[in-house]
C-alpha cells in the first residue's frame, strides 16, 4: 500500500520559515518523482515543486526561487520543502504526491500522481 504523511505545517508569522516533510511508505523513494502542491480555500490545487531520485528537481516561480527549497533523503524515505521568507500569499494546505518516474519526469498538473497525503496546514498571519 502507498502512503504519503505530510507534517511541518502551523501558523506563522509573515518572514518566518517552515520545514515540511513528506514520508512515503510501501514505494522505494527511487525511481519515482514526488512534488508539492498547494490549495488555498476556493482556490485550484497549484504545483510548488518536484524533486526525482534526490538530484532532479524544479521550484515553481509562483513560489519565488530562493525562498523555497526541495530536497529529498533516500535513507528516510522523506522528501522536505524547505519555506522561507513566508508570505501571507504562502498560506495554503501543502500536499505531497508520488508518481513513477515516466515522461514527462516533473508534471506540474495534479492529475498525473495517482497518490496523495492528507495535506498539512501552513498559514502565514501579517
Amino acid at each position: 500500500q502507498v502512503q504519503l504523511v505530510e507534517s511541518g505545517g502551523g501558523l506563522v508569522q509573515v518572514g518566518d520559515s517552515l520545514r515540511l516533510s513528506c514520508t512515503l511508505s510501501g514505494r522505494s523513494l527511487s525511481g519515482h518523482t514526488m512534488a508539492w502542491f498547494r490549495q488555498a480555500p476556493e482556490k485550484q490545487r497549484k504545483f510548488v515543486a518536484g524533486i526525482r531520485d534526490d538530484v532532479d528537481a524544479i521550484i515553481s516561480p509562483d513560489s519565488e526561487k530562493g525562498r523555497f527549497t526541495i530536497s529529498g533523503d533516500n535513507a528516510k524515505n522523506t522528501v522536505y520543502l524547505q519555506m522561507n521568507n513566508l508570505k501571507p500569499e504562502d498560506t495554503a494546505v501543502y500536499f505531497c504526491a508520488v508518481r513513477e518516474s515516466a515522461r514527462p519526469l516533473m508534471p506540474t498538473d495534479p492529475a498525473a500522481y495517482p497518490f496523495w497525503g492528507q495535506g498539512t496546514q501552513v498559514t502565514v498571519s501579517s
